[in-house]
């Protein structure tokens, strides 16, 4: 990547903290966050509100290519503008958890969405968290990192989150949509989700987001840091 400051690529399955270490982790490097998943949850709140099947490809790609969507910085984290309209929140219901990987499985959709996050990674000094960040949206990242975290652990995290939204859920039906996600995201034929060869990689199992955090910035400083950051750390 031809730029002055250095990009990060974070990946991992639903759960595992990725959103929110990429958050802390730019916040502390001096970095732009990019969560690129948002955009797919963009695209799948509208698909629903369109009364469109998430499966169906050509339809999803028409949705894709006609909405306006929009990043922009906040004080407290990025917010997800779709048509002009804040949906940051609404783009986490667990109806668009459920059917966000169907969407995301469409080769139009992905191949749409890739020249975007390209484009938003093109100045540098992004740390990006996806699925498919460090293999195919930014191979030439600086540093990829990949999350892990056992299903019951994320699936205990996701049912806390959604509680504390409001949402009534139970840890069983959590755990079986984590599981499916998995599934769908890891069998799709584009762009599947897997670590890259050379991605570092790091269990969140057991341990809190600072922690995480601090693990990866000490893998940094021993790999003798990056270019353009400025550790507050």
């Amino acid at each position: 990547m031809q730029t002055g400051k250095s990009s990060i690529a974070i990946d991992g399955p639903a759960g595992a903290g990725k959103s929110s270490v990429a958050r802390i982790l730019a916040k502390k490097l001096g970095f732009l966050h990019i969560d690129t998943g948002a955009l797919y949850r963009v695209l799948t709140l509208q698909v629903m509100r369109e009364g469109i099947r998430p499966t169906e490809a050509s339809a999803v790609a028409k949705v894709a290519k006609l909405a306006d969507i929009e990043i922009v910085p906040g004080s407290n984290g990025i917010r997800v503008l779709l048509n002009g309209e804040d949906v940051s929140d609404a783009i986490r219901e667990p109806k668009v958890s459920e059917n966000v990987s169907l969407v995301a499985q469409h080769a139009e959709v992905r191949e749409h969405l890739l020249t975007l996050q390209r484009q938003l990674a093109a100045p540098g000094g992004i740390v990006m968290d996806g699925r498919d960040i460090g293999t195919v949206v930014l191979p030439e990242a600086e540093l990829k990192i990949f999350l892990t975290a056992s299903p019951e652990e994320r699936a205990r995290r996701r049912m806390k989150e959604l509680r504390t939204q409001g949402h009534k859920v139970t840890y069983k039906d959590v755990l079986l949509s984590i599981r499916a996600r998995d599934n769908l995201d890891a069998e799709r034929l584009v762009a599947p989700l897997r670590a890259a060869a050379d991605a570092v990689p790091v269990d969140t199992t057991g341990k809190d987001i600072n922690e995480v955090v601090r693990e990866i910035l000490e893998y940094l400083s021993a790999a003798g840091g990056l270019k353009g950051c400025s550790t507050d750390s």
